[in-house]
């Protein structure tokens, strides 16, 4: 293994979230938030928050780290650390940061995190509210392409007229998620079970997406707490190794106004295969997948993307039953995702991974050595990883 390599270098031995709420619904403000979190993930790992030096976050979080240093009364801030990047995309990288600066030395008890509190600050699922259009937004908000909704759908509209890829699959990682949450005392749409006919029947969002193809919008905060392989043997939870995170994303994935060379895509083409050559493993290692669910068909493109079937394959492979995490080929999303546990820019889905490795889920795995996050797809950058048991390593 290369000395350059992250794999099996550090690992996750806390996790913690608050309550996660309707969108506006929190009663704290967000930085109260983000500090219960970062408390409970510190009590999760039995490491005294005062111990933490350095954080790492993603997208536009609005949470200083000098500021949260201060509230929790910590000794030094070592490292702090944000993704570039809107949305669900840094997650991954949010983890790959944290990791290379605890494997390097820089610091030595990282936390990653991410709160919201839409009620106190705007809504993320509406367009944006400007004076003046300028830049890539002259061009297609003129024709009411503003929303995430309404620019995502393009690229899923395109996937679906090239490969025949039909919208069953979309409505399998719907009800798959559903199905976990109802399972997880945690999930918002806990005890809101979703039927096939309430799919089909649910209105229109845009095209391809109807509205249980698309994500909540909630309020809440979730962290988890990054240290060297060698301190996590003797903290009191089971560690979740990790074997590989990347960020980045494909060649001119950027270009201005959809005119990426490679535009129906989830941007992890050039990703997975860099993660899967660091964490030493491929896509028929993976036993459980936690894939970020901005929308449902960016789901299909990355599973596709990340080698778990072919476009051929898809339409058979893509089931509500390979998608369980009782009996399934792939289980997907165990905790309910962005679509039916919450949506706290993905971090959730990260700590359901870890939650895996260590037997907790409320929607268990039997034997789950290897759990993977694809973190954001159709944005960009993207990111990803793969956490492991002791057995991995």
């Amino acid at each position: 293994m290369s000395d350059r390599s992250l794999r099996g270098k550090t690992a996750v031995v806390g996790v913690g979230e608050t309550t996660y709420y309707k969108r506006g619904g929190a009663p704290d403000a967000e930085f109260v938030l983000a500090i219960k979190a970062i408390l409970a993930a510190c009590e999760d790992a039995g490491i005294d928050p005062r111990e933490v030096d350095g954080f790492s976050s993603y997208s536009n979080d609005r949470n200083d780290p000098s500021r949260i240093s201060a509230a929790l009364g910590i000794k030094e801030l070592k490292f702090a650390c944000m993704q570039w990047g809107g949305g669900g995309g840094g997650g991954s990288g949010a983890v790959a940061n944290a990791a290379s600066a605890v494997a390097s030395g820089v610091a030595d008890v990282v936390v990653v995190f991410r709160a919201l509190a839409q009620g106190q600050f705007a809504r993320f699922g509406q367009g944006p509210k400007m004076s003046a259009i300028a830049g890539d937004m002259a061009y297609s908000m003129p024709y009411g392409v503003m929303s995430p909704a309404q620019m995502f759908a393009m690229r899923c509209t395109r996937h679906l007229h090239e490969t025949g890829i039909t919208r069953d699959t979309y409505k399998a990682v719907s009800l798959a998620t559903y199905a976990h949450a109802q399972n997880n005392p945690r999930a918002v749409m806990h005890g809101r079970p979703l039927t096939p006919e309430a799919y089909d029947n649910a209105r229109w969002i845009v095209e391809p997406y109807q509205l249980y193809d698309c994500c909540m919008e909630n309020d809440g905060a979730a962290a988890l707490v990054i240290v060297s392989a060698d301190r996590a043997k003797d903290l009191k939870k089971k560690p979740a190794y990790i074997l590989g995170a990347t960020s980045g994303s494909e060649y001119r994935n950027a270009a201005p106004s959809h005119n990426a060379p490679l535009y129906a895509t989830s941007s992890f083409t050039s990703l997975a295969p860099r993660l899967y050559d660091m964490a030493k493993v491929g896509p028929k290692d993976v036993d459980v997948l936690q894939s970020y669910e901005n929308f449902t068909g960016g789901v299909v493109m990355s599973i596709i993307e990340h080698g778990f079937c072919t476009h051929e394959e898809a339409n058979s492979f893509m089931t509500t039953e390979n998608f369980l995490a009782k009996g399934g080929k792939l289980p997907l999303n165990t905790s309910g995702g962005n679509l039916a546990e919450c949506y706290m820019h993905g971090l959730e889905l990260i700590t359901e991974a870890v939650r895996q490795i260590r037997g907790e889920s409320p929607n268990q795995v039997k034997d789950a050595k290897i759990s993977m996050v694809t973190s954001g797809p159709m944005v960009t950058p993207v990111s990803n990883s793969i956490f492991g048991s002791r057995e991995t390593l």
